[in-house]
């Protein structure tokens, strides 16, 4: 589970960006026993939260952020800073040395019922610029660091004297060194780490190296985000976007009994469903029964566009109650009426599990106190002057208070932001 997501300089977000999945520690929450789980680790995190903004606000930046610090995860590719995701609105041209800002991420991070980690990341043009790790079991505990790399030395350069059009034409070049501290434990391995991170083609983060040396907190950490981190970016059919990746993980899930009680959510008449094991997303029958007990069946690809899409998001929400995963979905429910969103938070909420689920909306119902904490609500807008991106909580308008009826009314006028009328 994600206790708190730091970033900075991601594409339309400029400042640094923080998002907490904590809960309140005021008698706010008892008002709301099922929106959150206590972990033995003495913490207490959200199982649900929502993100409401604007067209091109920037709520897919958002999720993409994650995305992105995600794929340096999945390979052994060198991580350094791309112009096309950094936040462009101050610089000029394409070359590095004119346009070196940094880019950083930081995740803590809740495993299993008592194991917190805070791994920070920071980056450059020429790559690492610092990357760090850390472990505690108990909240009141600190954070035992399990490693600390820091670049001491970086020499740029480039060949040619004048701008270059694009990326494609550019000649620069660094020479980078890196002082490394490992916890005591792990002395022993310090010394093929430094030469792995000192090579003239260095790969890859420095945790995941670890984690391949053995580590059992890398390992962990490292698997987490490859495997239960499940940021979906928006897609303009998800279904056909399913369809296309047809992972076994899915396969295995719409097998599972469990499964049909979430997708009936979408249709009550639907009884049942026939899995096509080459083509799940749009070959799969969906068995209806009418109101004298007779049944029909239709392929999915024939169906609705709202059962076809929830087909698929149903796996997703699956994952968050059955399997512990973490998912962004983004704008999942622009195919879902509110009656099915608030159906499927109540069902997410009212299970025990140690999931989440964040999602972004153009949808202003979600601005509920009844249903959300206001530290579960958030809203992305973007900067009339500098078109920057900003990420800020309902928790930081203490004025707003829980007898307030018509929160979405106060947002519609532009009061709490996140409109592009204000």
């Amino acid at each position: 589970m994600i206790l708190n997501y730091k970033f900075e300089n991601f594409m339309s977000f400029r400042e640094n960006v923080e998002f907490s999945m904590l809960a309140p520690k005021s008698k706010v929450k008892n008002r709301f026993p099922n929106n959150y789980i206590t972990s033995e680790a003495g913490i207490d995190l959200l199982k649900t939260a929502v993100i409401v903004g604007e067209n091109a606000g920037g709520k897919s930046n958002f999720v993409r952020s994650l995305f992105y610090l995600q794929s340096f995860f999945a390979g052994t590719a060198e991580p350094k800073l791309y112009r096309n995701i950094l936040n462009t609105n101050y610089s000029s041209g394409f070359c590095p040395l004119k346009n070196d800002i940094p880019q950083s991420f930081e995740l803590e991070i809740l495993m299993g019922k008592s194991s917190l980690y805070l791994y920070q990341l920071k980056l450059d043009v020429a790559g690492i610029v610092k990357e760090t790790f850390s472990f505690k079991n108990q909240a009141k505990n600190k954070y035992r660091q399990i490693f600390t790399l820091t670049r001491n030395h970086c020499t740029k350069s480039c060949k040619k004297e004048k701008d270059c059009a694009d990326y494609n034409n550019c000649h620069f070049q660094t020479a980078t060194a890196y002082s490394l501290t490992v916890a005591e434990t792990e002395r022993e391995i310090k010394r093929p780490l430094e030469k792995a991170i000192n090579a003239d083609k260095a790969t890859g983060l420095t945790i995941t190296k670890l984690a391949l040396l053995g580590n059992e907190h890398a390992l962990a950490f490292t698997d987490w985000i490859k495997n239960d981190l499940c940021p979906e970016a928006n897609m303009i059919n998800y279904d056909l976007y399913k369809s296309m990746r047809n992972e076994e993980d899915d396969l295995r899930i719409l097998h599972d009994e469990r499964y049909l009680d979430i997708f009936r959510m979408v249709d009550s008449s639907i009884i049942d469903f026939n899995i096509d094991a080459e083509k799940p997303f749009s070959k799969t029958t969906i068995v209806r029964q009418k109101k004298d007990g007779s049944t029909f069946s239709r392929e999915l690809a024939q169906d609705s566009s709202g059962v076809r899409e929830f087909f698929a998001w149903a796996v997703q929400i699956f994952k968050v109650v059955y399997e512990n995963k973490v998912v962004f979905a983004d704008e999942m429910d622009r195919v879902l009426n509110p009656v099915l969103s608030d159906r499927v938070i109540s069902f997410i909420c009212g299970k025990k599990h140690y999931g989440q689920f964040i999602f972004t909306t153009h949808n202003v119902l979600h601005l509920d106190l009844k249903n959300y904490m206001k530290e579960q609500i958030y809203f992305i807008t973007k900067d009339t002057e500098t078109l920057d991106s900003e990420l800020y909580s309902l928790a930081d308008f203490p004025e707003i208070r829980y007898e307030t009826t018509k929160i979405y009314e106060f947002y519609m006028k532009g009061i709490l932001g996140g409109t592009a009328v204000e």
